[in-house]
């Protein structure tokens, strides 16, 4: 089974220049968590199956209670607390988007994503 939280919308203060790190902006996050195949016929209830409520709140205090220079930490903790923290996740794909880039030139956003596998 595969089960995404897509486009969350959090404010946070993230960055490696101190007026972003000060005055904050908007980060879009979207997950995808897989659960094992063979578990999937058993799903009868919530506690069968990854709540996804939970992983939200999770999400949400790392992004609005956390600071990270780069969005590279910020994911690889993302991932890290969710196969920590949920036991039926088997892989987990992190992807964080940051809308207001300080660079001189044009572009929609910059984004980071990665992947990782239950050990």
């Amino acid at each position: 089974m595969i089960i995404r939280l897509n486009e969350m919308v959090f404010y946070g203060f993230h960055g490696i220049h101190d007026e972003e790190r000060k005055l904050g902006q908007r980060f879009v996050v979207t997950v995808e968590m897989h659960t094992k195949p063979e578990l999937d016929t058993g799903i009868r209830h919530l506690d069968d199956t990854v709540d996804y409520t939970k992983v939200y709140a999770e999400i949400r205090e790392i992004l609005e209670t956390h600071q990270f220079h780069i969005l590279e930490t910020c994911a690889n903790t993302v991932a890290d607390r969710l196969l920590g923290n949920f036991p039926l996740i088997s892989e987990v794909r992190v992807r964080i988007e940051k809308p207001s880039v300080p660079i001189q030139g044009t572009l929609k956003s910059v984004e980071v994503e990665l992947s990782r596998t239950r050990a």
